[in-house]
């Protein structure tokens, strides 16, 4: 399963307002922990399909939506709920912890 990409001009459609929770991964090509962590993003959207958005936001190409958020390294992988950033995890992080992390939030969302 591919990630979809969202860029500048479609990042408030796309995460602002969707109606579920949004995992946002803000990286870029030449990043090494990016590339690390791509795997784990692919295997949470996959798990997560019925629960919550999986998106990635290239900040080289991005540059407006990752200064706004104050995007500082990369991979950054930011939690999105009700058009809010409700948590921020930064680094190559193994998938357990954003598992964890995600199903906190989940669980407070009372979705399925």
């Amino acid at each position: 399963m591919s990630v979809p990409q969202v860029i500048d001009t479609s990042f408030y459609e796309e995460v602002i307002k969707s109606s579920c929770p949004v995992l946002v991964d803000f990286w870029a090509p030449w990043c090494g922990p990016c590339r690390m962590v791509a795997p784990v993003i692919d295997e949470i959207a996959n798990e997560y399909k019925d629960r919550i958005k999986v998106v990635t936001l290239n900040t080289d190409e991005n540059p407006s939506t990752a200064t706004e958020y104050g995007i500082r390294s990369i991979p950054t992988l930011m939690i999105f709920i009700g058009g809010q950033k409700v948590d921020t995890v930064i680094g190559a992080i193994p998938k357990s912890t954003l598992a964890k992390t995600l199903n906190k939030h989940i669980k407070n969302n009372t979705l399925k």
